[in-house]
C-alpha cells in the first residue's frame, strides 16, 4: 500500500518538473557540439529575439559555465556547474538565474540532456527539476521550446 504523503510529494515533484522530446534531423554528434561549443551555442541559445554570448564554458565535470542573453526586455544572466558529460550522448549540468554579479537570483535546478542516436536523425530529451514553482516550469518551457525551434533553424545551415 502506498503511503498517502509520498503520494502528494511525487505528484508536487512531477510539477515541477519539464520533460520534452524532440526529434532532429541531423546526427548527435552536431547536436552534441551544438550544446557544447561556445561558438555554436551563441547562434541559438535562448528565446527568438534574444542574442546570447557564452562568457564561461569550463566543459568537465566539476566545470562552470556562464551566458549573457539580451533580449526585448533586458540583460539574462545563467550558470552552472557540469555534473556528468558523456560524449555525444549526455550532458547534466545545474542551471541558475543570476544577476551581472554572478550571484544567484533564482533557485538552481538541474538540467540533462540526453541525445538517442535514430540512424543521423536524433531524439533529444531535455529534462529540467525542480522548480520553485509550477509557474517557473511553464516560464522555462516557453523558453525551452523557443530555444529549440532555434536550434533546428541553426542545425538546418550546418549540412
Amino acid at each position: 500500500m502506498m503511503d498517502s504523503r509520498n503520494e502528494a510529494a511525487e505528484v508536487a515533484t512531477s510539477d515541477r518538473e519539464l520533460v520534452m522530446t524532440r526529434i532532429f534531423d541531423a546526427p548527435r554528434s552536431l547536436l552534441f557540439k551544438a550544446w557544447t561549443e561556445p561558438e555554436r551555442m551563441s547562434e541559438w541559445f535562448g528565446p527568438k529575439g534574444f542574442v546570447s554570448t557564452v562568457l564561461r564554458c569550463d566543459l568537465r565535470p566539476g566545470g562552470s559555465y556562464r551566458l549573457h542573453m539580451l533580449g526585448p526586455d533586458g540583460d539574462h544572466w545563467l550558470q552552472g556547474v557540469y555534473r556528468e558529460i558523456v560524449e555525444p550522448e549526455r550532458l547534466v549540468s545545474t542551471f541558475a538565474w543570476a544577476d551581472a554579479d554572478g550571484r544567484a537570483t533564482r533557485p538552481e535546478t538541474v538540467l540533462t540532456v540526453t541525445l538517442d542516436d535514430l540512424g543521423g536523425k536524433t531524439r533529444l530529451t531535455l529534462r529540467q527539476t525542480l522548480f520553485e514553482s509550477v509557474g517557473a516550469r511553464d516560464e522555462h518551457n516557453y523558453g525551452w521550446n523557443s530555444s529549440l525551434e532555434r536550434l533546428a533553424e541553426y542545425l538546418a545551415t550546418q549540412r
